[in-house]
């Protein structure tokens, strides 16, 4: 392999996982296609005796079983400790419902191991095509943000990498095919009945979009997103008092005075505190009865609006208050 390959997707890991935090070996997500192949060959080459290789058999097609043998086979050539893993599905969106799945399944698998973080080969034409999607779907910031670069899985502690976003399909198939590979083929990536796969086959005959820099875009949609997650986080630690005023019944008192979609993510944080639970259409449309002067009910909580004098500040501000909603009375 060349040696600019190994270099860039080193630097690439290192920007996601540094070095001088690293606890474990690193666990590649492998199923036998070529952006996966592509990922067990460079972190092989740059982490020589430092990954491990887990394949996912959702039960879903009678051809996967032979996909994850294939993986077997390649890191056992490698001496890559591999583990096998089968998931059921729970009823709902078949590819949600695998997503989670694998997840899970992997999460546990890095736990048990003890790795110190897991990677999936998720690339820039992926992420083209999530952020189209989302566009299409009106989808708000935190979608348009796309596949995040580092997340956590499991119980939110385990890392998941993604240091493949700035690489292009066709670069990773150059890896597989230069080292020989046949990587497998997942009919239903070209499988219309799916959204993803009618736009691939689009974006195929399009030459003027460029898939990298709609992955340059999601990063940076991605950077805001961060930027507004962490004024959520001062809102939630500044304008957001606990009250215990009302016999038996916690409650928050949230003194309104900033952004939209800051305010939103203020009042999922304070219907959760609460035990509740809401989507962020939900308590978009809570924010904007609030502004309004009316009050509202979502996820079984009460919002009560308000305009009041803020000691702290000396001014009129509106203040609105969040409590649990009674128990209804059993009908007689």
């Amino acid at each position: 392999m060349q040696l600019s390959l190994i270099a860039r997707f080193t630097a690439d890991l290192a920007a996601l996982w540094p070095e001088d935090s690293r606890e474990g070996s690193l666990g590649l997500a492998v199923s036998g296609g070529g952006d996966s192949l592509a990922l067990l060959l460079l972190a092989h080459a740059a982490l020589p005796g430092r990954i491990a290789v887990a394949s996912v058999d959702h039960g879903l097609r009678p051809e996967a079983a032979g996909e994850v043998a294939l993986v077997e086979r390649i890191a056992g050539e490698r001496g890559i400790p591999f583990t096998a893993l089968t998931v059921k599905l729970a009823t709902g969106n078949l590819q949600a419902r695998a997503r989670e799945a694998r997840y899970s399944a992997l999460a546990d698998w890095a736990k048990k191991t003890r790795l110190g973080a897991v990677a999936t080969a998720h690339h820039a034409d992926d992420q083209a095509e999530t952020l189209l999607m989302r566009l299409n779907r009106g989808s708000g910031l935190p979608g348009l943000a796309g596949v995040r670069a580092r997340s956590v899985i499991g119980d939110g502690e385990m890392p998941l990498l993604r240091p493949l976003l700035a690489w292009r399909k066709a670069e990773l198939a150059s890896v597989v095919a230069d080292e020989g590979m046949v990587a497998a083929q997942d009919p239903s990536n070209a499988n219309p009945d799916f959204d993803r796969a009618r736009l691939r086959a689009r974006l195929a005959e399009t030459d003027w979009v460029d898939p990298a820099q709609l992955a340059v875009s999601a990063a940076h949609l991605a950077e805001g997103w961060q930027a507004l997650e962490w004024y959520a986080e001062l809102d939630w630690h500044e304008m957001v008092m606990r009250d215990d005023t009302a016999p038996g019944a916690l409650g928050y008192t949230y003194c309104a005075n900033v952004p939209r979609v800051i305010g939103i993510e203020t009042i999922l944080r304070i219907i959760g505190a609460l035990g509740g639970y809401a989507t962020r259409a939900e308590a978009g449309r809570v924010w904007d009865r609030l502004w309004q002067g009316k009050n509202a009910s979502i996820g079984g909580v009460l919002a009560q609006a308000g305009v009041e004098k803020v000691e702290r500040v000396g001014v009129m501000m509106r203040v609105w208050h969040f409590r649990p909603e009674p128990p209804r009375s059993a009908a007689n």
